[in-house]
């Protein structure tokens, strides 16, 4: 059973806060703007509440965010080249805001956006109407997130979308965990991905090949920690100054050329454990693509504690599409046109490893 406890900020601009607690004594903050993970509260394998989420301490400071902590992203989570593409025949132009880059949909994504709370029995429902032409995309769009917390420690975000018209969409969750508590950073944790591939990039980050990751530091099939992968003298890391890069999931089934969205199972894709803490972090997704982002562009960025947040003190594994699939054969796959209904699921189950 999910228990719900409903909290109001005092701000004036209409951010709220809402708590989700499970009887183990978890609890997950989501904030209204940008539909947010702000705090995430777990016990060590002492029993010690720590928060695992990085984020800022005023919750106003979300309104601008830039690194994205904790925020639901879309139209289009991660990269556009040159913020094109095309759509039926039709060129379209959206917000560049990373550089030549679309990124995250836009300077005024979804993570900016203050989303509507609708009552649900089962779970935080959150509901955003984003207009056409926002940011540059046709067709206005209705999404809701739903977040559900059990007992077990597992925090489901089921995600719809419907349009009326066409337009790319590829939504997710930019969640930054540190399972030390921000204790340190996250070298020593150990982390395994059940992928054999991941997308090469530029040195603006689109994809430019798939590559297997065997023999690579990319290589995540056995538990490895992260800190020493960080160290490889691999061009790819030089590149994006660690990792930011797609895994191609093994489980999925991705969708060959001119096929639309294909249904996936829900099935576990990646861990991450801390040997400190004992805390560790399962990730199950119905996507195709997992981003793995070692928190490259933290450093100077102030949140919670006294001192900035440095390179590397956390990471996100954003399931979604991949980046950029919308300028590729694999296109029509992440449109959503009138009549349908974009679903995704990811779940993240933290528990203690005994």
């Amino acid at each position: 059973m999910t228990h719900f406890t409903l909290s109001h900020t005092t701000a004036a601009n209409g951010i709220q806060l809402y708590t989700l607690r499970n009887l183990t004594g978890m609890r997950v903050t989501i904030s209204n703007l940008g539909a947010s993970m702000i705090n995430w509260w777990a016990p060590d394998r002492y029993g010690r509440q720590a928060d695992v989420l990085l984020g800022f301490a005023d919750v106003q400071q979300y309104q601008h965010n830039p690194a994205y902590f904790g925020a639901i992203v879309g139209r289009w989570g991660n990269r556009i080249a040159a913020g094109r593409f095309s759509l039926d025949g039709v060129a379209h132009q959206v917000d560049c805001n990373e550089g030549e880059n679309h990124l995250h949909g836009g300077a005024e994504g979804f993570h900016r956006q203050l989303w509507q709370v609708q009552p649900d029995p089962e779970g935080l429902r959150l509901m955003l109407v984003s207009p056409a032409g926002q940011a540059g995309y046709p067709g206005t769009v209705m999404a809701s997130v739903l977040y559900r917390l059990d007992e077990d420690g597992q925090l489901r975000i089921d995600y719809t979308a419907t349009s009326d018209a066409a337009t790319p969409i590829n939504l997710t969750s930019h969640a930054y965990f540190n399972l030390n508590g921000g204790a340190g950073d996250i070298r020593d944790h150990v982390i395994a991905i059940d992928a054999d591939a991941y997308l090469q990039v530029d040195g603006k980050l689109i994809p430019v090949d798939r590559a297997e990751v065997a023999g690579s530091a990319f290589d995540f099939r056995q538990p490895a920690p992260i800190g020493p992968r960080l160290d490889w003298p691999d061009p790819q890391l030089k590149l994006a100054g660690g990792f930011d890069h797609c895994y191609c999931l093994r489980s999925a089934h991705e969708p060959a050329p001119g096929e639309g969205r294909v249904a996936q199972a829900l099935r576990e894709v990646a861990t991450v454990y801390e040997p400190g803490s004992g805390r560790e972090l399962r990730v199950s997704t119905t996507e195709i693509g997992l981003q793995f982002y070692s928190g490259n562009f933290l450093s100077g960025v102030q949140g919670r504690g006294e001192q900035p947040y440095a390179i590397h003190d956390g990471f996100c594994l954003e399931a979604q599409s991949y980046p950029d699939q919308v300028n590729t054969p694999l296109r029509e796959a992440v449109i959503l046109r009138p009549g349908q209904v974009y679903r995704q699921t990811t779940v993240y189950r933290l528990g203690v490893r005994d």
